[in-house]
């Protein structure tokens, strides 16, 4: 797997096994050496090499390493090569293109969450018939392969990657078995094929953090500290030699185009704590970065990718979000009244977590986009502006989409030209790729 990707970086990553993992299987760890072969079609006669690190039980038996000074907006080839009593192994060849800050040229990216491993594969609660009947099972999630189909450049899973507490015969609780969870979803070969052509971003929410809805305080298991070690350690998220690296930073795709990748549980205050100028769901460093990110950037597209939603409407008795009023409402609020002070404009907000798809358009004029479950069986009607359910019971909130029936699927956004001015498209499309709903923006 490649991630994070920059104009000259890269982060590349492998977990080595001692047998290959089709049909869903994770393989048993095994401890070797290894490192990454990287060329450009010009350089494919003498790839560079990382540098050579060890896959032990001690980091889940990865090979992760961050490769530098790359070409901005150049297509690159990698394998892992490894190091065994019978020689060197070299593993099957995946792609990515850097970053090129500069460009005018189009850029798409997938928008994930809601990976439930266990509802597409066992069902609901253990309910065999809400799990997904089709033939092609074995291969993995529908959606997958039609993000594949489409091309992106890039994939983001804003959290939700797994489910560590779901279901209750099955639930996560020491690193061990977190690490499991993984090992399922990625051995899956639809993953495994999406992957070798398309980089990834990633984000963490609270199913692949610790339990739902949770924030660092109190003694449940997965702990804290396993939930933020465990997700560094899967997914090519910061250097790995880096303990001090955050999770929350920003990407500029092209000349028009930046996002935002923020942190939802590492600096939040207690759900429970009374809403207020002092709770706080990003923190105050987190929270001033962003702000002076946000207003020294001028790309005409500023996307901020959020675990959890900053419009909604969601569900009026949860207290996790900037949307519930028990939550982090204040925090929101004050956001985007800092958005109009501050005169920062060309912001859209593109969330995971809600398991239904929407568009909806804020007070203040920024609009969200919510990518929805990725699985079918994961997936639910919304609540909507107006129902008193709702966290929104005033319809305050326009909402000119939102799913209609329970489906799975992903949200394609696309930055381009037309016609010379910058447009940015959000695309949402069901889990067999088939069009549900788009909207394009023209930049002033």
């Amino acid at each position: 797997m490649a991630g994070e990707v920059t104009a000259t970086t890269v982060i590349l990553q492998a977990r080595l096994t001692t047998a290959d993992p089709d049909g869903g299987a994770s393989g048993t760890g095994l401890a070797a050496d290894g490192y990454f072969e990287l060329w450009t079609e010009a350089s494919s006669r003498r790839p560079d090499r990382t540098a050579v690190t060890r896959s032990t039980a001690e980091n889940d038996h990865f090979i992760k390493v961050v490769a530098s000074e790359l070409v901005p907006g150049e297509r690159y080839h990698y394998r892992v090569v490894v190091t065994t009593a019978a020689g060197e192994q070299r593993g099957s060849i995946g792609t990515f293109r850097t970053l090129a800050p500069d460009s005018t040229e189009p850029v798409t990216f997938a928008v994930v969450t809601g990976m439930n491993f266990d509802h597409f594969h066992l069902g609901r609660q253990g309910r065999a018939k809400t799990a997904y009947q089709g033939e092609d099972k074995a291969l993995g999630y529908p959606a997958l392969a039609s993000i594949l189909r489409l091309s992106p450049d890039y994939f983001v899973g804003t959290g939700d990657n797994v489910y560590y507490d779901r279901l209750v015969m099955r639930t996560a609780r020491t690193r061990e078995e977190m690490r499991a969870k993984w090992h399922e979803q990625f051995a899956q070969p639809r993953f495994r094929e999406l992957f070798a052509q398309v980089p990834t971003y990633w984000e963490k929410d609270d199913h692949d953090y610790r339990l739902n809805d949770s924030d660092p305080t109190g003694d449940s298991r997965p702990s804290h500290v396993d939930g933020v070690a465990v997700f560094r350690e899967q997914v090519p998220v910061v250097d790995p030699t880096d303990e001090s690296a955050r999770t929350y930073r920003t990407h500029r795709l092209t000349k028009h185009a930046q996002i935002w990748l923020l942190e939802g549980r590492d600096y939040r205050s207690a759900n429970a704590a009374p809403d207020g100028p002092d709770k706080t769901l990003w923190g105050a460093e987190q929270l001033a970065w962003l702000h002076r990110s946000l207003k020294d950037s001028d790309a005409a597209f500023k996307i901020v990718i959020h675990p959890t939603p900053l419009v909604g409407p969601d569900d009026a008795y949860k207290r996790d979000n900037h949307v519930n009023q028990k939550g982090f409402r204040h925090e929101g609020d004050a956001f985007f009244a800092w958005l109009g002070e501050a005169d920062v404009e060309g912001v859209f907000v593109v969330c995971g977590d809600r398991h239904w798809q929407y568009h909806s358009v804020h007070p203040s004029g920024v609009e969200e986009f919510s990518c929805g479950a990725l699985v079918d069986a994961n997936a639910r009607i919304g609540r909507l502006p107006g129902d008193p359910k709702s966290t929104d019971p005033e319809a305050a909130i326009v909402q000119p989409y939102v799913q209609k029936r329970a489906s799975g699927g992903f949200l394609l956004v696309t930055v381009a030209e037309h016609e010379g001015r910058p447009t940015v498209r959000f695309a949402f499309h069901d889990e067999h790729g088939v069009g549900q709903y788009e909207v394009v923006r023209t930049a002033r």
